[in-house]
């Protein structure tokens, strides 16, 4: 819920809601309202709120939760967080829809798999992987990419 985006933004960022207000040129009070939800602003202070959390107005209104019901705090732009998936018995997981779409990845598309024992596993592109390692073994050679 879009109250609910806020004050977690603000609060992320370490904001007070006077800060936050003076920010974006409303008051105090103004914005404690769009917190409580008892009103919302004008398309500008949305846009001016994305703009200051560097998120998207369709980010700023959406209401994202973990499985357990916990609310997601809107990611910054070009941030996703897709949910999470189920390994099978046979070891294979579903990309969600949303980031095949988004991520432009279909059918016969390559992925490399790049682990952090630490961390976790991560998903790239193969084509972007491999143009990125020559690039990086070119200036590591001393030569133009």
């Amino acid at each position: 819920m879009f109250k609910d985006n806020l004050a977690m933004l603000r609060r992320a960022n370490n904001l007070s809601q006077e800060e936050v207000a003076e920010k974006v040129n409303v008051s105090r009070q103004a914005y404690a309202k769009w917190e409580r939800g008892e009103s919302v602003p004008d398309i500008e202070k949305c846009a001016d709120l994305a703009r200051l959390y560097n998120t998207t107005l369709d980010d700023l209104y959406k209401e994202e939760k973990l499985p357990d019901g916990r609310a997601i705090m809107p990611a910054p732009k070009g941030k996703h967080l897709f949910g999470t998936v189920t390994v099978n018995d046979k070891g294979q997981i579903v990309i969600p829809k949303k980031a095949r779409e988004i991520m432009q990845i279909g059918p016969g598309d390559d992925l490399v798999v790049l682990a952090d024992e630490q961390s976790g596993l991560a998903l790239v592109k193969a084509g972007w992987f491999e143009s990125h390692l020559m690039n990086m073994l070119a200036q590591a050679k001393g030569q133009e990419p």
